[in-house]
């Protein structure tokens, strides 16, 4: 019942949109992959049907970001870290799935520890080869590093910028130490080589299209998940603490609790986005700590809309599809085009794409109607 009562009245016009089209989305691509030869004009190939499936987890990623920014007023410039080490939690267990297959051919130890004369599984990789233990840790290990970060930060009443530059600080200093070879996470090269998941080929067509719908579920559950987090009791003092902290606090809320919330919920969902991009690429690597990838999530945010969710999923589709496009045209010119579309957002579409189309739309629908004789005389 409770369920029920949600979806009907908590879920705005846009949500519904949103969610349905992710739902004939997830069912869809799938078809037209398998069930549609490649010499149709419907036929969406595996690369398309991969690019797409990476898409939805930057989408997913997106909307975390925009529950803590957009609803909490937190510019988070660390939320790459936490997507990647989702990421390095799934790849932890597709290698140990490889086992004998790899180029040493060591049931135990992946190549990379061979190559570097392991003796002997490090401690951090054991229980890997549980799928289970593996979803585990991609929710867990997000989740406790926020959690922690947030306990401090948010009790010292670190805020705005310097909390900005604090969680890029976070992601950096991952960035380097996953670099190391003895941290015994790949080094520079990462994690990759992935050979199958659950015993099936992660190269095959079916795989991959129960990957791609995977994404999509998580997109769909992410945007509930969130949109009943904004639209609670909480949700509204959650604004509250983004327009007005010290008035919030003065008024007898625990501010950092509530901040310390809704920062581990979103790490957890850049988690599972991570552990959903890792098979679909094919390969993780501590690149995705770099604080430039953090930054350009929030450039998603803004140019779909913050604070509206969906915006924050539209906006990662609009610049991933563009830079899908514009780094093939011109490779050179991409991250110029990407400052400048950012500044154009910020100047021309403050709200971004759909807080700006939404009201126009609303202001279209309560414009007055002219009068009858008027619109008589105008037509003579």
């Amino acid at each position: 019942m409770m369920f029920t009562r949600f979806f009907f009245e908590k879920i705005d016009r846009a949500g519904w949109i949103f969610l349905g089209l992710l739902a004939v989305t997830a069912v869809l691509v799938p078809i037209l992959n398998l069930a549609v030869p490649p010499s149709s004009a419907f036929h969406v190939s595996n690369t398309a049907m991969g690019l797409w499936g990476k898409y939805m987890t930057y989408a997913l990623l997106a909307v975390a970001v925009d529950l803590v920014w957009g609803y909490c007023g937190i510019l988070s410039l660390g939320h790459g870290a936490f997507f990647a080490l989702g990421g390095y939690a799934m790849g932890m267990y597709l290698m140990r799935q490889i086992g004998p297959r790899g180029v040493y051919a060591n049931p135990i130890l992946p190549d990379f520890m061979v190559f570097l004369n392991w003796k002997e599984l490090p401690v951090t990789w054991w229980g890997f080869s549980s799928l289970p233990y593996a979803l585990l840790m991609v929710c867990l290990v997000p989740g406790v590093l926020a959690f922690v970060f947030g306990w401090f930060a948010f009790r010292s009443r670190v805020t705005g910028v310097y909390l900005s530059i604090i969680t890029q600080a976070l992601t950096y200093a991952l960035l380097l130490a996953f670099f190391r070879n003895d941290m015994g996470f790949g080094g520079n090269n990462g994690l990759t080589d992935f050979k199958d998941i659950l015993g099936f080929n992660i190269q095959a067509q079916p795989t991959r299209a129960v990957l791609f719908s995977l994404s999509v579920a998580a997109l769909m559950l992410g945007y509930l998940a969130a949109r009943a987090i904004v639209t609670s009791k909480a949700g509204k003092i959650l604004v509250a603490i983004r327009d007005a902290e010290a008035r919030t606090r003065f008024l007898g809320y625990r501010v950092e609790h509530f901040k310390l919330f809704v920062w581990t919920v979103s790490a957890v969902m850049a988690g599972i986005a991570g552990a959903l991009y890792v098979p679909q690429v094919g390969i993780i690597n501590p690149s995705e700590f770099q604080p430039a990838n953090s930054i350009e999530t929030i450039i998603w945010v803004a140019v779909g809309g913050r604070g509206t969710l969906v915006g924050a999923a539209l906006g990662a589709g609009i610049v991933n599809f563009a830079k899908s496009w514009f780094t093939g045209a011109f490779p050179q010119g991409w991250l110029f085009a990407l400052g400048g579309l950012f500044v154009l957002v910020t100047l021309f579409l403050p709200k971004g794409v759909l807080g700006t189309f939404t009201d126009w739309w609303g202001s279209r629908r309560t414009a007055p109607k002219p009068p009858a004789s008027t619109a008589t005389q105008a037509a003579q």
